[in-house]
């Protein structure tokens, strides 16, 4: 135990060592969240948690393969029996044993988003909707929004009040008769049909609530209301849910993530352990104190400021740029300059 937290920050310690019930990582930038969340696994295990009964779910593919490298690092070869996969991943892995009690096959398909644009194009044309008036890509997005939040096409249409709203159900009604007669779930169903299964069948999430007895959720604020939904189901009854995010980085509204997710945790788990990881360990002080400056301007977050022992560094230079193509052109002219590959001036 004293390897495990060795480098670990009061902070960070005292996240490890949390016991049993909800705990709310709030972990700026650069403060060694997953160093915490993957220390946290690894000490659950020194504590005799079985690493089956763990699922540690992260958004992308890279972060997941860089927490299962790490937990391995720490646990050896039993980090293997652990879940930490992305959120979609886990949904498969629990469909192709439950799939039948949502009706369908355990082989089913999954479509990526160009089988689900190609099918969007023929369920149009089947119902004769012109693609010049109503864009493929813009249904394809509302399909995909109503089934973030856990709706079916009868309440898309419910929901609905123009013209438009009727046409984005009459698609949608078409496009989920067509998955299910392929035998098919696109990426949205994945989650959807794992949410709706843990909280309509007894069955399945009693199977489920009773293998995971710990559950870690990573970049909680950009977890969309379906995500949000399955963390809830899969948490009860033990409520042993650690939840590491940042509300001043919920900037993914755009994508269905809703930042209230982890504002409201502690509505959603009453009591819970709250721990804020301040020390950032990437940036300088002058970078802090702007950023600081910054978002503390926002009235609904969790209070917290972060601080570095890196030194003051360089003062923050403000750069005005046409458009968004120049400014990676800019940004690639400073590193050139920086490795010494160019003596060009800025291009400012």
């Amino acid at each position: 135990m004293s390897d495990l937290l060795a480098g670990l920050n009061p902070p960070q310690r005292e996240a490890v060592l949390h016991g049993d019930g909800p705990l709310l990582v709030l972990a700026g930038a650069g403060s060694g969240k997953t160093r915490v969340l993957t220390h946290r696994v690894a000490r659950l295990i020194a504590d005799g948690v079985p690493p089956q009964a763990i699922i540690a779910i992260t958004f992308t593919n890279k972060a997941a393969g860089e927490m299962r490298d790490r937990i391995g690092q720490l646990v050896g070869p039993s980090a293997r029996a652990i879940w930490a996969s992305t959120f979609h991943s886990a949904c498969v892995r629990i469909l192709r044993r439950e799939a039948p009690a949502a009706g369908y096959a355990r082989d089913f398909s999954i479509y990526d988003g160009d089988d689900q644009l190609r099918l969007i194009r023929r369920c149009m044309v089947d119902e004769d909707i012109d693609p010049k008036r109503f864009a493929p890509r813009g249904l394809q997005a509302r399909i995909s929004d109503a089934k973030n939040h856990l709706r079916g096409p009868e309440e898309m249409a419910a929901l609905g009040g123009s013209y438009n709203d009727e046409v984005a159900a009459q698609v949608y009604r078409r496009y989920a008769d067509a998955l299910r007669t392929n035998g098919a779930m696109d990426f949205d169903d994945l989650l959807m049909v794992t949410a709706q299964l843990m909280e309509n069948d007894e069955a399945v999430r009693a199977r489920w609530q009773s293998r995971f007895t710990h559950v870690l959720v990573d970049e909680y604020q950009d977890t969309n209301h379906a995500q949000y939904r399955l963390v809830r189901a899969l948490a009860e009854p033990q409520r042993n849910v650690m939840a590491v995010g940042d509300d001043d980085q919920g900037i993914y509204s755009w994508r269905g993530a809703d930042v209230g997710n982890i504002l409201e945790f502690e509505r959603d788990y009453p009591n819970p352990h709250v721990v804020a990881l301040e020390q950032n360990y990437r940036s300088t002080g002058t970078i802090l104190r702007a950023a600081n400056a910054v978002v503390e301007r926002n009235l609904h977050r969790h209070p917290k400021r972060l601080w570095t022992d890196l030194g003051d560094g360089e003062p923050i230079a403000v750069v005005s740029l046409r458009d968004e193509h120049e400014e990676p052109r800019v940004r690639a002219g400073a590193i050139d300059r920086a490795l010494g590959r160019c003596d060009r001036p800025p291009d400012t």
